[in-house]
C-alpha cells in the first residue's frame, strides 16, 4: 500500500468553524487567529464568508477579516461566495486582498438542496455558472463543495451514483476542485471510498479534497482511507471548531491537529509546525471560554505544561 509522502491541509477553522458561533467574534481575534494558523505552517486557510450579515451575522465582517491580514508569501486564502453578490463583494475590495480561490457549493441529496436553498441539484448548479465563470474570468480559482456527499440528515444513505452526478454537473461549470464533504459526520470508510471512485470520472485524485466530521468518531479512520486511495489533500478545523448544526449536541470539523498528530505519526509531511498550531488552537479556545476539542492538542498541551 503506498500513501501519500506529504499531504497539504486547509484549515477552515476561521470560516467554517466560527460561523455559527452564538457570539459574535471580533475581526482582530478572527485576524489574529489567521496569522497563528499561517506562523504554524499552514499553506491554506479559509477565511471568511462573503454572505449576508443577516443569514450570517458572524460572518459580517468578512471585508475587514480580509483586509486586515497580513499576507504571508505562499499562503493561499479563500472565502466562501454562496451567489454573484458574495462574489461581487469579495471583488470589491482592493486586488491585493481579494481571496486565492472561491467556494461553491451543491449538496448530493435532493432533499437536503430543497430544505437549504429551495431548489434541485441540477438549479443550484445552474445558479452558480455565473459565479464560477465570472472567478475564473477574474483569475480567482474556484473549489466547488459536495456536501451531504457521504450521508444526508433528511434522506439518511446517500449513493454514489448521486456523487458522481453532482461531480459532472460541478465539473461542466467550471468547477476546478471539489470537496468530498461528510457534513453530518456519518461516514465509514468504505463509504468514502466509495465516494471517491465515483468522483474520480470527473476529478483526478490531486482534484479531490477530504472534508470529514467527527461526529461519530470517524474521522481519522475515513482519513486513513482516502490517503489509501491517493487523496492527499484534506480540511480540518483547529481545535475543532465548528459544531454540526443537523447533529444536535455533537462535534463537527475533525480538529487540525488530531490530523496533524496522525500524518505525523505516519511519517506523512505536512509543513505544520504542531507546537504552533496547538498554541493557535489554544488561543481561540480560551477566547471562546471553552477547552478544545482537538484530543491530541488537550493531551500535548497538557503534558507541555506539567
Amino acid at each position: 500500500m503506498s500513501l501519500p509522502s506529504k499531504v497539504a491541509l486547509i484549515d477552515v477553522g476561521p470560516r467554517d468553524g466560527l460561523q455559527n458561533e452564538k457570539g459574535l467574534v471580533p475581526a482582530a481575534v478572527k485576524i489574529e487567529l489567521v496569522h497563528r494558523l499561517q506562523d504554524a505552517g499552514l499553506q491554506e486557510i479559509e477565511a471568511t464568508s462573503f454572505v449576508s450579515p443577516k443569514w450570517v451575522p458572524q460572518m459580517g465582517d468578512n471585508a475587514e477579516v480580509m483586509t486586515g491580514i497580513r499576507r504571508r508569501a505562499g499562503v493561499r486564502y479563500s472565502v466562501l461566495t454562496p451567489n454573484m453578490k458574495g462574489l461581487e463583494g469579495a471583488m470589491a475590495l482592493d486586488r491585493a486582498h481579494w481571496p486565492h480561490e472561491v467556494v461553491v457549493f451543491g449538496a448530493a441529496s435532493e432533499a437536503f438542496s430543497q430544505k437549504n436553498i429551495n431548489c434541485s441539484i441540477a438549479e443550484s448548479m445552474e445558479r452558480f455558472a455565473p459565479v464560477v465563470e465570472r472567478a475564473l474570468q477574474a483569475g480567482i480559482a474556484v473549489r466547488g463543495a459536495m456536501s451531504c456527499a457521504l450521508g444526508c440528515p433528511y434522506e439518511g444513505e446517500v449513493p454514489a451514483e448521486r456523487v458522481n452526478y453532482l461531480a459532472g454537473l460541478m465539473k461542466q461549470i467550471g468547477v476546478q476542485r471539489v470537496d468530498l464533504a461528510d457534513t453530518i459526520g456519518v461516514a465509514t470508510p468504505l463509504k468514502v471510498k466509495r465516494a471517491i471512485e465515483a468522483t474520480l470520472p470527473h476529478f483526478s485524485i490531486d482534484q479531490i479534497c477530504g472534508h470529514f466530521h467527527d461526529t461519530y468518531g470517524q474521522a481519522l479512520a475515513n482519513t486513513l482511507a482516502a490517503l489509501e486511495m491517493g487523496v492527499w489533500n484534506y480540511q480540518s478545523s483547529v481545535a475543532g471548531l465548528g459544531g454540526c448544526p443537523y447533529a444536535k449536541g455533537a462535534t463537527g470539523n475533525v480538529a487540525t491537529e488530531d490530523l496533524v498528530y496522525m500524518l505525523h505519526g505516519m511519517g506523512i509531511t505536512t509543513g505544520i509546525d504542531l507546537d504552533k498550531l496547538i498554541d493557535a488552537g489554544q488561543f481561540i479556545s480560551d477566547f471562546l471560554g471553552r477547552p478544545t476539542n482537538s484530543r491530541a492538542g488537550k493531551a500535548l498541551f497538557t503534558k507541555r505544561s506539567a
